[in-house]
């Protein structure tokens, strides 16, 4: 109830800056403002998880060219699933992702009962594997907008350390800990500094 609660206040304060930043996507890159993907969600039930489109329209073709080409950025994209300099971000997706606002749009996510407010990071179904014997403690939880690992350095953070921490979240709950995770969220936005 309290997700819900957040939740909606915050998409009442953000509608503005969302209907903005829609817009400017439109105008800047055309194509839809939006873009889902599906993620796994509690219990392993996927679901459809909201962003603002940050990337270029055709991001898996120039994420395929990039990595067949550029060895490194293969290396990295199989370490950490993200890269350092995307070719697929455009400039204003970047200033998004760096504000963290490209993620306002999992606020309907969480109206919807498929996210929490607080939570372990939403994944895609194969990046399961990886959490090996934590996987249980990982969909015992609902995927957050904001988690530990996000709050704590995640930029830094391997793959090994961000399974730690979010079943360490999961083990450790307490709703002391998710108002000290937002907290923290919401300094680190006002700051401008990347959060998820």
């Amino acid at each position: 109830m309290a997700d819900v609660v957040i939740a909606a206040s915050a998409l009442i304060l953000a509608a503005p800056i969302m209907l903005i930043v829609a817009l400017l996507i439109r105008l800047t890159t055309g194509g839809p403002a939006l873009f889902s993907h599906s993620r796994v969600g509690f219990r392993g039930k996927p679901f459809d998880c909201y962003k603002f489109r940050t990337m270029v329209r055709n991001s898996d073709e120039v994420l395929r060219a990039h990595l067949a080409s550029d060895p490194e950025a293969a290396r990295q994209w199989a370490e950490k699933r993200k890269l350092r300099n995307d070719p697929r971000i455009t400039f204003f997706g970047m200033l998004l992702r760096k504000s963290s606002i490209d993620e306002l749009p999992q606020l309907f996510n969480i109206l919807k009962g498929e996210m929490s407010c607080v939570g372990p990071r939403p994944v895609v179904s194969d990046e399961l594997t990886r959490y090996g014997d934590q996987v249980d403690n990982y969909l015992a939880a609902r995927p957050g907008l904001t988690g530990l690992w996000q709050v704590t350095g995640r930029s830094s953070t391997d793959y090994a350390n961000r399974v730690a921490l979010d079943s360490q979240y999961v083990r450790d709950w307490s709703l002391r800990s998710d108002a000290i995770i937002l907290a923290r969220t919401v300094f680190a936005v006002l700051r401008f500094n990347e959060v998820s």
